[in-house]
């Protein structure tokens, strides 16, 4: 008996359990002492996120589909043994690659970085394809840039050693270097809070009470989606990741009020991108962005909360606009939130208080920080479940276990940090290619001669690159990508680094919006069961005037300089102007268009003095003619802009398919 028992215990998903547990257990003792430092961390830690990554990826499908069984099974278990290989390498032999071999590696050191190189570069080529192709492309360039018949691409070339090396042993660049650690460490610590969150379900339930709370008006059922996709925002920093958890839900609910397909899913696809800018999990280049500032993560959420303000004010009028002219003001019926629920989602909210308020009051570290608020939330909501459980003996938890709720939570946070420590550890092979061939001083020194006739012309250059990088690049890639290349031109050209560093932070954000890549919008397509071209161009038009934040940070600069009531004056500036934008764009303040028309440009032109003019007190001025203007125009258009009464609501469901599926399980992991 004790032997089958122990047969059956030996499969997959224990095993990746087990990993997990280790490398949680690993991390947290790190996030608490900081013992050996980010480095040597990462030098163990690596291994093991790898081996996860593999296992995650053999468990949703054979890693080569075209290949039988038995040769999946060896091919993994030879990857896997290249992880365990390296562990022990840089276990037994850290110390002396950091600091002595430095620049005069010993052939095993030479054949174990190789090994990692060519696995991260297979991995990549599984998980993501683009960035391998860019890579290769890399190592070629790197290898034969002499070849280059431009000169403005020409470098005198370099070995396939130093490309080894520089990726892997030398710890300072590429897998094992800067964008590796911070996976492990500072991202990895608040990925708790989403993992402790998505094991007892407090996700689900929050979108719940979202619903209850955007009321029982026909056509304010579409903000469901947006305080959905903000409240899961402040955890997931992730666009696609809020589409899936959120859009799962709103959209079908949005279908089933009279909503068409291809504007539900284009709601939830804009909503979903707030996700990259909401506090405290903004995206991933917010705890690059900390990095390369040198300065606390609390001060790019201090920040961070500005941008989020004016994306989702902006973002509600904009839907609000364009709901009173497709949806009948009529009643709905609202839905019912369990007492469970309404617990869950106060403790997150609780908890998230909890952490600002350690970070920013108490004055604690992050890792720290995320690490003592991630145990609060687990701590509560174990609690929660307990008493639901055991002492009112709630049927909505009658069906959910501890140990399985327990094992989601360790099993969540090993997925979605191993997920990411595989792409930053990409991201940190491509930069130090980047820097081996001087690619970046060169692209730096061209818009420098750009900015030197005029800084305009230089930032309208570098909105461009950054937008075609994100056409093809996830936003942590376009991040990253734009920070090496764009801030240094225009730090040198005085534009101060916060400016700078948000500027290039927000190309990221609109480049997954950038056709024809946009995971979001395809995840939000795919559940709505409309067109994906059709849904991305109308998700452009309702964040467009959101886009216009891009280039106001660099009048309305406090907004992202000076946190304080200075980065309040401008933040509502701001949302003025934004607001003012979606209104000439959306709403109506006449029926007839040859009277309507030129007010609405009229309050365009006011709003964009808001916005650009460098001079704060005439765009106080323009903000006391703009503000009375939109307040009479949405009361107007509530009252002139009124549609057909839609056929009663009809079940709507969201589909599902193999299709689908490959979207969630990719964006599942894109946080």
């Amino acid at each position: 008996m004790t032997n089958d028992w122990l047969k059956s215990q030996i499969n997959l998903n224990n095993l990746i359990l087990f990993l997990g547990t280790v490398q949680l257990a690993w991390l947290i003792w790190f996030f608490y002492t900081g013992l050996g430092g980010a480095q040597e961390l990462v030098s163990r830690v690596m291994s093991i996120a790898l081996t996860l990554q593999i296992l995650f990826m053999y468990r949703d499908g054979y890693l080569y589909k075209w290949l039988p069984p038995l040769a999946n099974h060896i091919i993994v278990a030879v990857y896997i043994g290249i992880c365990a290989y390296a562990f022990w390498h840089f276990l037994l032999e850290f110390e002396e690659i950091a600091i002595y071999r430095q620049g005069s590696y010993t052939t095993r050191d030479f054949i174990v970085g190789l090994l990692v190189f060519l696995l991260v570069m297979e991995l990549t080529r599984l998980a993501h394809p683009i960035l391998f192709w860019i890579n290769v492309v890399m190592v070629v360039y790197t290898l034969w840039g002499y070849l280059s018949p431009l000169d403005f691409f020409w470098h005198p070339g370099t070995t396939f050693y130093r490309v080894v090396t520089s990726s892997t042993v030398e710890f300072s660049t590429g897998i094992y270097g800067l964008y590796g650690q911070i996976a492990l460490t500072l991202i990895a610590s608040f990925l708790l809070l989403a993992a402790a969150a998505q094991g007892f379900g407090a996700q689900s339930a929050m979108i719940n009470v979202m619903r209850r709370l955007a009321g029982r008006n026909r056509q304010m059922v579409p903000q469901t989606a947006v305080l959905g996709s903000l409240s899961i925002g402040m955890i997931s920093g992730s666009g696609s990741a809020n589409a899936v958890v959120v859009g799962s839900i709103t959209i079908p609910l949005m279908k089933r009020y009279g909503v068409p397909g291809t504007f539900a899913a284009a709601v939830e696809t804009a909503a979903s991108m707030g996700g990259l800018i909401m506090p405290p999990m903004m995206g991933v280049g917010a705890f690059l962005m900390s990095d390369f500032l040198g300065v606390p993560y609390w001060d790019v959420v201090l920040r961070g909360f500005a941008l989020a303000a004016v994306y989702y004010i902006s973002l509600a009028l904009a839907v609000y606009l364009l709901c009173v002219r497709l949806l009948p003001h009529d009643a709905v019926e609202a839905p019912k939130v369990l007492p469970y629920e309404q617990v869950k989602t106060s403790i997150f909210f609780f908890s998230v208080l909890y952490l600002i308020f350690l970070m920013g009051w108490v004055g604690m570290g992050e890792l720290r920080a995320a690490l003592f608020t991630a145990g609060f939330m687990f701590a509560l909501l174990l609690a929660a479940f307990l008493f639901f459980k055991y002492v009112l003996k709630d049927p909505a938890v009658a069906k959910e276990s501890l140990l399985k709720n327990i094992g989601l939570c360790i099993e969540t946070h090993a997925d979605m940090t191993s997920y990411l420590t595989l792409l930053l550890a990409t991201l940190g092979i491509m930069i130090g290619l980047f820097t081996v061939t001087g690619f970046i001083n060169r692209m730096g020194a061209m818009l420098l001669d750009l900015g030197a006739w005029h800084i305009i012309a230089m930032i309208g250059m570098a909105y461009i690159f950054g937008w075609l990088v994100g056409a093809g690049l996830p936003p942590t890639a376009t991040y990253i990508i734009g920070a090496v290349v764009i801030v240094g031109p225009l730090r040198e050209l005085g534009v101060n680094p916060w400016i700078a560093h948000f500027f290039v932070f927000l190309l990221s954000v609109w480049g997954e919006l950038s056709p024809p890549t946009s995971l979001t919008a395809a995840i939000s397509a795919r559940i709505a069961e409309a067109s994906f071209m059709r849904t991305m161009w109308e998700a452009l038009k309702i964040c467009l005037p959101i886009t216009l934040m891009t280039f106001a940070i660099f009048t309305r600069s406090d907004m992202v300089v000076n946190p304080g009531w200075p980065q309040i004056v401008d933040t509502a500036l701001v949302t003025v102007g934004t607001c003012c934008i979606a209104f000439a764009m959306f709403g109506r303040f006449l029926t007839k268009p040859s009277g309507d028309i030129p007010l609405r440009i009229a309050l365009a032109l006011v709003a964009c003095v808001v916005l650009f003019h460098p001079q704060q007190m005439s765009a106080f001025a323009a903000t006391a003619v703009a503000l009375p203007a939109l307040v009479v125009g949405i009361w107007r258009h509530a009252h002139i802009a009124v549609p057909v009464r839609l056929p009663d609501a009809e079940k709507v469901e969201a589909p599902s398919g193999p299709a689908l599926q490959d979207l969630l399980a990719e964006a599942k992991r894109e946080v």
